[in-house]
C-alpha cells in the first residue's frame, strides 16, 4: 500500500512538472522559491546580529544562538514557502514548491547535525580528516533517504529489511529492528554527548568553583547522560532491560580478573578529582616524569614537560606513588645559583648589589625579595649563593637561572671582581742516576 502511494505521488509530481513546462506557473514557483530563500537569509542574519551582543555576555544565550542559527534560515524559508504554497495553490500547480520542502528540511537537518557532532566530539582544534569524511557520509545518507522517500522506494526498502529475520538465541529479530535499535542508540548517545558538552562548557565558566570539582561534575554528568541515553533508546525499540543483568554479571567477572588495573585507574581518577590533590596547570613530579598538568581524565592524567613532551600517567600511579606538587598551596618556587669570587673581593659591597640585580630580572618574584650570602670558604675563593623566587614554574627554571646568571656576570665585570679558577703547582723530582 505504501509502495503504491509512493509511486502515485511521484507520478503525479512528474505529470505536474511536465504540464507546467513552458507555462508561467513554473517560472512563478521558481521566483517564489528564490525570494523566500533570500528573505529568510536576510531575516536570519538580522536576528543573529541582534543576539550577538547578548551572546558575548551570556554563555547560555551564546549556546542557543550558535545552535539555532544553524537552522534558522532554512526554517524561515520553509515557513515562507508554506505560506506561498497556500496562496499559489488557489491559482496553479505547486509541484516545484512541494519539491523544495524535503530539500530544505534535509538541509536544515544536516546543518544542525554537523553542529551537534562538532560540539559532541570536537572540543579543541580543527576537525580531522576522518571526521570530515564522516560528515560527508552522513550528508550523503540523508540525501539518499530524501531521494528514496520522494521516489516511493523508502517503504519498499523498509519492507525488504523487515523480511530478513536473524535468529538471536530462542528469539528472532528482523534486520529492520536491529538497524532501528542501532540508529536510536546512536542518536540518543550523540544527543547525550552534546548536552554533556554544553554542561561542561557551562561549568568551566563558573569562577567560584574549584577546577577539580568542575571536572568531576562534567565527567559524572557525561556518564549519566550516556547511560540514560542507552537505556531510553533500548526501551524505545522494545528491548527488555532485564536481559542486561546477565551482561552486568559477566562485566563484573571481567572487572574482577582482567580489568583490575584499568578499574583502579578509573577509581583513582575520581579520588584525585574529589580530594583536589591535583588541579589543571599544577607543576608536579611523579616517578621520573615532571611537567604541567594539562588534562585530568577519569583513567589518566596528561603531563606536559618543559621540553614540550607530553606524558600520559595512569591515575593509579598518582594515587599509589609519592607526588611532588610544586603548586598545591603556593605556586612560588625558590631557585639558587652558586659561583666563586676571589678572596680579595669586598663582600659588603658585592652581596647587596647581587640582590639588586637579581630583583631586576622580570620573572623574579616581587613579593619575596632575593637573597645573597656567603656559602663557604672555598679552595679558590669565596663560594657565594644567590637565591630568588619565581611564581610561574610552568614557564621553565633553566631559562630564568640563565637570565639571573647573565646579570650577575655583568655586575662582576662592572665591579672588576675576578672569578678564580684552580691553580695547581706540580713539582717533578728527577732521581739521580747511580754510577
Amino acid at each position: 500500500m505504501l509502495q503504491i502511494m509512493g509511486t502515485q505521488s511521484i507520478s503525479q509530481f512528474v505529470a505536474e512538472i511536465s504540464a507546467d513546462l513552458g507555462h508561467a506557473s513554473l517560472i512563478w514557483q521558481a521566483i517564489s522559491i528564490a525570494l523566500c530563500i533570500a528573505i529568510a537569509w536576510f531575516i536570519s542574519r538580522q536576528i543573529q546580529r541582534r543576539f550577538d551582543g547578548v551572546a558575548e555576555t551570556s554563555d547560555v544565550v551564546k549556546i542557543g544562538v550558535e545552535s539555532f542559527s544553524r537552522v534558522l534560515w532554512p526554517l524561515l524559508a520553509l515557513a515562507l514557502l508554506f505560506l506561498t504554497k497556500l496562496f499559489l495553490a488557489k491559482y496553479q500547480h505547486t509541484a516545484l514548491l512541494k519539491l523544495s520542502f524535503p530539500i530544505l528540511s534535509s538541509f536544515a537537518l544536516i546543518r544542525f547535525s554537523f553542529y551537534v557532532f562538532r560540539r559532541a566530539f570536537i572540543r579543541e582544534g580543527a576537525a580531522g580528516n576522518a571526521f570530515l569524511v564522516f560528515e560527508k557520509v552522513f550528508a550523503a545518507l540523508v540525501w539518499i533517504g530524501v531521494v528514496l522517500h520522494m521516489t516511493g522506494l523508502w517503504s519498499e526498502l523498509a519492507y525488504a529489511l523487515d523480511e530478513i529475520v536473524l535468529p538471536l538465541g530462542k528469539t528472532k529479530i528482523t534486520l529492520l529492528a536491529i538497524l532501528q535499535a542501532l540508529g536510536s542508540v546512536a542518536l540518543t548517545v550523540v544527543l547525550a554527548l552534546w548536552v554533556s558538552a554544553m554542561l561542561e562548557a557551562r561549568l568551566m565558566q563558573i569562577p567560584s568553583m574549584h577546577s577539580s570539582l568542575k571536572v568531576v561534575l562534567a565527567r559524572l554528568g557525561r556518564a549519566l547522560f550516556i547511560l540514560a541515553a542507552i537505556l531510553i533508546s533500548l526501551s524505545l525499540v522494545g528491548i527488555d532491560l532485564t536481559v542486561l543483568s546477565v551482561f552486568g554479571g559477566a562485566l563484573g567477572v571481567g572487572l574482577g580478573f582482567g580489568l583490575q588495573r584499568i578499574t583502579s585507574s578509573y577509581v583513582s581518577g575520581f579520588i584525585i578529582l574529589f580530594d583536589r590533590s591535583l588541579s589543571i596547570d599544577d607543576m608536579i613530579t611523579v616517578d621520573k616524569y615532571s611537567g604541567r598538568v594539562t588534562q585530568i581524565n577519569t583513567r589518566y592524567t596528561v603531563l606536559k614537560g618543559l621540553d614540550g613532551v607530553e606524558s600520559i600517567i595512569p591515575n593509579e600511579m598518582l594515587v599509589s606513588n609519592p607526588v611532588q606538587n610544586l603548586s598545591l598551596t603556593d605556586r612560588a618556587v625558590v631557585l639558587t645559583t652558586d659561583f666563586t669570587v676571589d678572596y680579595k673581593t669586598d663582600l659588603s659591597i658585592l652581596l647587596p648589589r647581587l640582590i639588586e640585580v637579581a630583583a631586576q630580572v622580570p620573572r623574579v618574584s616581587k613579593q619575596i625579595p632575593p637573597s645573597s650570602y656567603l656559602l663557604r670558604f672555598g679552595a679558590d675563593g669565596f663560594d657565594v649563593r644567590v637565591g630568588f623566587w619565581i611564581d610561574d614554574p610552568e614557564n621553565g627554571k633553566n631559562n630564568i637561572i640563565s637570565d639571573v646568571n647573565l646579570e650577575i656576570l655583568k655586575l662582576l665585570r662592572e665591579l672588576n671582581v675576578e672569578i678564580p679558577y684552580p691553580h695547581r703547582d706540580v713539582t717533578i723530582y728527577q732521581a739521580e742516576s747511580k754510577t
